[in-house]
């Protein structure tokens, strides 16, 4: 399997500031029925991780207190071992994959992490390890987010944080539905939010958003993706009787004027990670950074605005 008998991680010991965050030394952990070893070539920060590290999700009652908890859900690398009954993938097999558990010891940010199957897919041809590693969790995101809101080819959709990791794969993904896309975000990100796909754009300060969309857009638009949790905001542009979904977190919204309200929660899915890694989507890498820097990295995205994600290299 590996030369080594262990391997560096990086994990959270209690919760707090980017300075619980501790590189420790694990046993290499070994693949059970239906698993796969996975050798980390690249790991993105997000900013669940954030969360998760702070003690937010613990305070939110999304998962149970932990003295150690394992941090990072994306990975990029390659397959080194299969266990019992594994078929799909074999050794030195380029992948990608998602964690979705968060009652974990350890995450992608490691030397090494197992995986379901059902959490794992073939990598995008072609496609640096660094790059690939930020399409798991923000594409899967966008890609269930659309589902939910079942529009089709010509409906009108918003969408909110639209030049933010998710954001951005949901314009992309939504325009190659057909669907025509209002973008929210700042105004530097309009030439790119264009490139990609978005059919009109609104600057993210605008006052009354829904009385602007409504000038551009009469009635509203059909669904809204709130990807920005802007909330009430983004659910009165939407239609009567059209449907909103959003990412964040919270208490849900009254569906007012009959408007289905969706709260996305992502989870590891073997047909939407196959259907992001042949999809071609725009990748965007803010900066790499090794795997022992990954509280400069954490510092890094709750304190500066970035275009693409921070990715952690083993």
């Amino acid at each position: 399997m590996t030369d080594r008998e262990t391997m560096r991680a990086i994990v959270a010991r209690g919760y707090g500031t980017p300075d619980v965050l501790e590189l420790l030394e694990s046993p290499i952990p070994a693949p059970g029925p239906g698993q796969v070893l996975i050798r980390v070539h690249a790991a993105t920060v997000n900013p669940v991780d954030v969360a998760t590290r702070s003690g937010a999700l613990a305070a939110a009652g999304l998962m149970a207190e932990r003295a150690i908890t394992g941090i990072g859900w994306d990975v990029a690398g390659i397959v080194t071992a299969t266990g019992p009954g594994v078929t799909a993938f074999t050794v030195g097999q380029s992948v990608i994959g998602l964690r979705d558990l968060l009652d974990t010891n350890l995450g992608t940010y490691a030397d090494y992490v197992v995986l379901d199957t059902h959490a794992v897919t073939a990598a995008p041809s072609g496609v640096p390890a660094t790059a690939a590693a930020t399409l798991p969790l923000n594409g899967s995101t966008a890609l269930q987010a659309l589902d939910l809101l079942a529009l089709t080819p010509g409906d009108t959709v918003l969408i909110t944080g639209a030049a933010g990791a998710v954001g951005g794969f949901a314009v992309e993904l939504a325009a190659r539905r057909g669907l025509r896309v209002a973008a929210l975000a700042a105004p530097p990100d309009e030439t790119f939010l264009r490139a990609i796909g978005a059919h009109w754009f609104l600057d993210r300060d605008t006052e009354d958003l829904a009385a602007t969309l409504r000038s551009l857009i009469p009635g509203g638009v059909d669904g809204a993706l709130d990807t920005a949790g802007l909330g009430i905001r983004a659910l009165a542009a939407v239609r009567t009787r059209g449907v909103y979904a959003t990412v964040a977190g919270g208490p849900p919204l009254t569906p007012l004027r009959a408007i289905t309200v969706h709260q996305q929660w992502i989870s590891a899915d073997p047909t939407t990670l196959s259907t992001l890694a042949a999809a071609d989507l725009t990748l965007r890498v803010a900066a790499t950074l090794p795997l022992d820097q990954a509280a400069t990295a954490h510092e890094q995205l709750e304190t500066t605005h970035l275009r693409g994600r921070l990715v952690l290299i083993p």
